[in-house]
């Protein structure tokens, strides 16, 4: 039977290895994202005004320009290619003041373990935004 020290070593290396696993799948979706940010640029589609959904069901401003990754408009890249989810708590202010989101860290599947919205892999999502956009292609 393994001793508490190793139970804890074992833990550690899992945690470790979890993480690791993590970052990689984060690397491999920013590629994605990177390189649908740069085929928009190419073909000339300028990037637009994002809004973020507050709780409550209202739309407000973001400051951020970029395009929509989800026909609910709640996953986004802006023009430099980071990855926003646009869910997130306002006060009765942030229709006037709009709300600052920051970037999420993009995985390969969308909604991974979600019981509601929309789930699947990033590059679905990516190759549905880019008919949106760019219909042509």
């Amino acid at each position: 039977m393994p001793s508490e020290n190793q139970r804890q070593a074992d833990a550690l290396r899992r945690e470790e290895m979890a993480r690791a696993a993590q970052r990689r799948e984060a690397a491999a979706a920013q590629l994605q994202l990177d390189e649908f940010v740069t085929e928009l640029r190419a073909a000339g589609i300028a990037p637009h005004p994002l809004r973020a959904t507050l709780l409550n069901g209202v739309r407000v401003r973001t400051g951020l320009l970029g395009w929509y990754l989800n026909r609910a408009e709640t996953l986004a890249v802006d023009q430099v290619g980071r990855y926003f989810q646009l869910i997130c708590p306002g006060s009765p202010l942030s229709r006037l003041t709009g709300v600052r989101v920051f970037p999420a860290e993009p995985t390969l599947v969308i909604g991974r373990g979600g019981r509601d919205g929309e789930t699947g892999d990033l590059s679905e999502f990516l190759d549905r935004a880019r008919q949106r956009y760019n219909p042509a292609s």
